[in-house]
C-alpha cells in the first residue's frame, strides 16, 4: 500500500520562495541534460576522446548540485550520502552522467537524430516550464499586493475613525464654550452630525478589520497552498516529461547500437524509476519550519475616545449599514454566476488537459496548461472578491440582524450642479461642475457624494422603463458550450470590480481637467503626472482633498485636486457621442422594439436622460452601424474599454 505524500501545500506552509528556487535548481537540471545533448551530438562526431571529456564535465556538474537537487540550497535538517541514493531523480542523473563514459563508441550517424529528438525537446520544455514558473511568481506577488492592501485599507480605516473621534471631541468642547449663544442649535446639530460621522469611521473600520483578517486567512490557507501545490505539479509534470525525453534519447542509442544496449539500460532504467513525488517528499522532509499564521487583527479605541468593539446600530449609522449590506448583496449576485462559470472553466481545462495527454494528436498540453493557469488566477480573485463581501454581509447582518431597512434603494447617478443645490441629508449646499453630488434617477433626491450611503433605501417611486420580466430572456448561453472556442476580445469582469465602492454604473462622459503642476506618486494608490498632462476625473474630492483620476493609457490613481485645473463646459474638439458596447453573446430580436445581437458586433447607446443605459431596468437602448435604433438585454454586451479617451 502506497503511503501517503504530502503535498507542498500541506507540508510546506508560506514557503513558496523556498520551493521556486528548489523549481529552479530542477529547471536548471533541465538545462543541464539539454547541454549534455547537445554537445553529445558533437562528441558523437569526434568519437571516445571528446566524450570522456563530456563526462568529465557532467560529474562536476553533478558534484556542485547534487545536494541542491534532492534537499535544496538550505535544508532545515541535515543529509548524507543515503539521503541522495534514495532520490530516484539522483540516481537517474548519476546514471545518466556515467553512461556518457561508456558511450564513446557510439556513432556519428545518430548525432542528427539526437539532436533534432532530444536537444530541442529539452529546450522547448526548459522554456515552457520557466515562463509557467515565471507566471505563478508573478501571481504570488499580486496575491501580496492584495494582502498587503486590504492591511492598508484597514489603517488609513483606522487613521479615519482617529480623525473623526477627535472631530468629535472638537465639536463638543465649542459646544460647551457656545453656552446660551445665538449658535448654540446650530452647533448641536454638528455635534450629532459629527458624532455620526465617527460611528460611521467606526463601523468602517470594524469592517476593515474584518476584511483584513479573512483576506489573511484566505491567503494563508487558501492561496498560498493551492499555489504551491501548482508549483509542485509543475515540477511534477516537468521531471516526468524530463524523464520521457532522456528515456527517448536512450531508446536511440540502443537502436543504432544494439552491442551497447547493456550500457543504454542503465539509464533508461534509471530514469524510468524516477519519481518526482517521492523526490518531493525528500524535499519537504529536510525542509520542514515551524510556521504560525500572522494573528487576528482586533479593535483599537481612540486614545482620546472610548469605545468597544462593538458595531453602533444607532439610526443614522444603521442606515449607513443597510445600504452597505444592500450593495454588498447586489454585488455578491453579480459574482457568483461569474465565479461558478470560471470553475467549470476551470474544470473543463483540467478535462481537456488530461485528454491531450493521453492522446498528443488533440493538440499541445501547454496551450491548455496555460489557459488553466490564467483561469485559477481568475477564480482565485474572484474567491478573494467573494470573500470580502461575504465578510461584509456576514459583519453588518450580525450587527443588525433582519433590520435591513425599507429596501427600496435610490437609483443614485453622479451630477453636477450649476447653482447651490441643498444635500437632502445634511442640509449643506452642493455646489460644482466635477460632479460633487449623486441625484437618484427615480425620485430626483439630491445629496453629496459622500452622504450617499447615509440616505435610508426609501426611494417612493419605480423606473419608468419597462424591465426584464423573462428571466430567460436576457439571460446569456452557458459557458460551458463556448469552452472550446477561443475566448472574445471583450474582458471578463475584474475580481476588484465586485468590491470597489467607488464603482460608478453611469456612461456619462468623466469631466476633463489639466494637470497643473508634476505630480510623482508616493504609493500604490496614485499615479505620476506631467504638468500639462490632460486626464478624466473618475471620483471627485470627497473632502480628502484628493480625486482619482485616468490618463490617456488608461492608467488610473490618485492626484491632489489642488494640481487640476477643470476645462469648462464646451472646451472639447469633438463632437459628443454615446458609449461603444460589444456583443458577447448573440441574440435574436423577440419584438419590434428590439435588435438582433451578434457576437462582436459593435454599437453605439444612444444619449440622453432615457436612452442607452437609462433605459430600463436589464435592458439598453442603442443603434447598429446601419443606423438602425432598438433596445436589447444589458447583459449580452461589454462596454469598451478604449472609449474613454476618444476625444
Amino acid at each position: 500500500m502506497t503511503s501517503h505524500v504530502p503535498t507542498y501545500g500541506e507540508g510546506l506552509p508560506d514557503q513558496v520562495d523556498g520551493i521556486s528556487s528548489f523549481f529552479n535548481v530542477h529547471l536548471e537540471l533541465v538545462g543541464d541534460v539539454r547541454e549534455i545533448h547537445r554537445e553529445l551530438v558533437i562528441i558523437e562526431k569526434q568519437y571516445a576522446a571528446q566524450l570522456l571529456t563530456l563526462h568529465k564535465k557532467a560529474a562536476e556538474k553533478k558534484a556542485r548540485m547534487e545536494s541542491t537537487m534532492v534537499v535544496g540550497s538550505e535544508p532545515s535538517k541535515g543529509w548524507n550520502q543515503a539521503i541522495l541514493n534514495d532520490s530516484t531523480l539522483y540516481q537517474a542523473y548519476t546514471q545518466l552522467v556515467t553512461s556518457l563514459a561508456q558511450i564513446s563508441q557510439d556513432h556519428v550517424a545518430k548525432a542528427d537524430a539526437v539532436n533534432t529528438q532530444v536537444v530541442e525537446a529539452l529546450k522547448t520544455l526548459e522554456k515552457h516550464n520557466d515562463d509557467l514558473k515565471k507566471k505563478e511568481m508573478q501571481f504570488f506577488q499580486k496575491l501580496i499586493s492584495d494582502r498587503d492592501r486590504s492591511a492598508s485599507d484597514r489603517l488609513k480605516s483606522k487613521q479615519k475613525y482617529d480623525d473623526e473621534a477627535q472631530e468629535a471631541d472638537a465639536v463638543r468642547q465649542k459646544q460647551v464654550k457656545a453656552g446660551d449663544d445665538k449658535h448654540a442649535e446650530r452647533v448641536q446639530r454638528q455635534v450629532e452630525q459629527q458624532q455620526n460621522e465617527m460611528l460611521n469611521a467606526k463601523n468602517s473600520y470594524l469592517i476593515s478589520i474584518a476584511i483584513a483578517n479573512q483576506t489573511k486567512d484566505k491567503f494563508y490557507r487558501e492561496d498560498l497552498p493551492a499555489l504551491e501545490d501548482r508549483l509542485q505539479t509543475l515540477q511534477h509534470r516537468m521531471l516526468l516529461r524530463l524523464s520521457g525525453i532522456v528515456r527517448h534519447s536512450q531508446t536511440l542509442h540502443t537502436q543504432h547500437a544494439g552491442t551497447l544496449q547493456t550500457r543504454f539500460y542503465g539509464v533508461n532504467s534509471a530514469f524510468e524509476k524516477l519519481n518526482p513525488l517521492t523526490d518531493q517528499a525528500i524535499y519537504i522532509d529536510h525542509n520542514i519550519r515551524p510556521f504560525t499564521p500572522p494573528p487576528d487583527v482586533v479593535f483599537e479605541p481612540c486614545h482620546n475616545h472610548y469605545d468597544t468593539a462593538e458595531m453602533s446600530v444607532e439610526p443614522a449609522p444603521k442606515v449607513y449599514l443597510q445600504n452597505r449590506l444592500s450593495k454588498a448583496r447586489a454585488k455578491l449576485g453579480e459574482l457568483v454566476p461569474v465565479m461558478n462559470a470560471k470553475r467549470r472553466e476551470m474544470d473543463q481545462y483540467s478535462g481537456l488537459f488530461t485528454a491531450y495527454e493521453n492522446d498528443q494528436s488533440l493538440g499541445k498540453t501547454e496551450d491548455i496548461a496555460n489557459q488553466f493557469i490564467d483561469a485559477s488566477h481568475q477564480a482565485v480573485f474572484y474567491g478573494t472578491s467573494h470573500r470580502i463581501l461575504t465578510t461584509e454581509v456576514d459583519t453588518v447582518v450580525a450587527a443588525i440582524g433582519n433590520d435591513e431597512g425599507s429596501q427600496k434603494p435610490h437609483a443614485f447617478k453622479s451630477s453636477s450642479f450649476s447653482i447651490p443645490t441643498q444635500c437632502s441629508y445634511c442640509k449643506s449646499s452642493i455646489w460644482g461642475l466635477s460632479k460633487q453630488g449623486k441625484t437618484c434617477k427615480l425620485c430626483g433626491l439630491s445629496v453629496h457624494t459622500k452622504c450617499e450611503l447615509k440616505v435610508p433605501a426609501d426611494c417612493g417611486q419605480s423606473s419608468p422603463k419597462r424591465a426584464s420580466t423573462t428571466a430567460s430572456r436576457t439571460q446569456p448561453p452557458s459557458t460551458s458550450s463556448i469552452i472550446h472556442t477561443k475566448p472574445s476580445a471583450s474582458s471578463p469582469p475584474s475580481a476588484s470590480s465586485f468590491v470597489s465602492e467607488t464603482t460608478s454604473t453611469d456612461t456619462e462622459e468623466y469631466p476633463i481637467a489639466t494637470m497643473v503642476y508634476d505630480f510623482t506618486a508616493t504609493s500604490d494608490f496614485e499615479i505620476s503626472l506631467k504638468e500639462g498632462t490632460l486626464v478624466r476625473v473618475l471620483e471627485a474630492d470627497d473632502g480628502s482633498g484628493w480625486v482619482k483620476v485616468l490618463d490617456s493609457s488608461n492608467n488610473d490613481g490618485l492626484v491632489p485636486s489642488s494640481y487640476l485645473e477643470y476645462q469648462e463646459a464646451g472646451e472639447s474638439n469633438t463632437e459628443p457621442s454615446g458609449p461603444k458596447v460589444r456583443a458577447i453573446y448573440d441574440y435574436q430580436a423577440q419584438g419590434l422594439d428590439e435588435i438582433s445581437l451578434q457576437i462582436n458586433q459593435v454599437l453605439e447607446l444612444t444619449t440622453g436622460p432615457n436612452g442607452g443605459q437609462n433605459y430600463g431596468d436589464g435592458w439598453w437602448e442603442g443603434f447598429t452601424t446601419d443606423g438602425k435604433t432598438g433596445i436589447f438585454p444589458s447583459n449580452y454586451v461589454s462596454l469598451l474599454s478604449h472609449q474613454m479617451f476618444d476625444w
